[in-house]
């Protein structure tokens, strides 16, 4: 049995919204959360949440406060993250707050908040899906150190990168994390937007599973 329900919860940017599923005696959190567009509606994210609740996981599948007003475009990394934070607190504190341990993830944009938290947030492992490690065709554009910092704080790391995708490919996202990487990286087929979801929601699965 899997209980759901709607969260909303104030932050700095306005209204945050958390899509609860909880089945009972959940294993662990999941808070997954959307991309630039600010929208949930991706077929792979969807796919990744009814993987890990379908696992036994509680997954609170997040729309950021920017995407609910509207915004087109996500905000700077610090105003983006100071409205991140009070959700993952809310959810995580309180009556009904759900169980440890916790995995932060996000796709693309929502890799990266996912990232830049962990450590403030006491995470006990990140799952980033389709990291931008770069903008499309500027290499030396690099969000290398955002991607390490879960690393360098002892935090398991899983990416999950398209085999194609522009904005980094596996290779270019091994070669950031470096040969001492305490991290795995998966490659699966596709671009940006990963289309075929069951080895997407594999190694989601099989990354969470080693937390529990």
């Amino acid at each position: 049995m899997t209980t759901t329900r709607l969260v909303e919860i104030d932050t700095p940017l306005g209204v945050a919204h958390a899509h609860v599923s909880r089945p009972v005696r959940a294993r662990g959190t999941v808070v997954l959360t959307h991309g630039a567009s600010g929208r949930l509606t991706g077929g792979d994210l969807l796919a990744v949440r009814d993987g890990l609740v379908d696992a036994g996981w509680a997954v609170a599948f997040v729309q950021q406060a920017w995407g609910v007003a509207g915004r087109r475009m996500p905000p700077r990394p610090v105003p983006q993250d100071a409205a991140w934070l009070p959700v993952v607190e809310s959810l995580r504190t309180g009556r009904g707050r759900l169980p440890g341990p916790l995995v932060l993830s996000g796709k693309s944009n929502g890799a990266r908040v996912a990232c830049r938290t962990a450590a403030t947030l006491d995470a006990d492992g990140v799952l980033c899906l389709s990291f931008p490690l770069h903008p499309p065709g500027k290499p030396e554009t690099s969000r290398a150190d955002e991607l390490l910092q879960p690393v360098e704080a002892g935090i398991p790391l899983h990416v999950v990168q398209g085999e194609r995708d522009p904005f980094g490919t596996p290779a270019e996202v091994r070669t950031a994390l470096g040969p001492e990487r305490t991290a795995y990286v998966t490659a699966v087929v596709g671009e940006h937007t990963i289309r075929v979801t069951g080895p997407l929601v594999d190694a989601a699965r099989s990354f969470v599973e080693t937390l529990d």
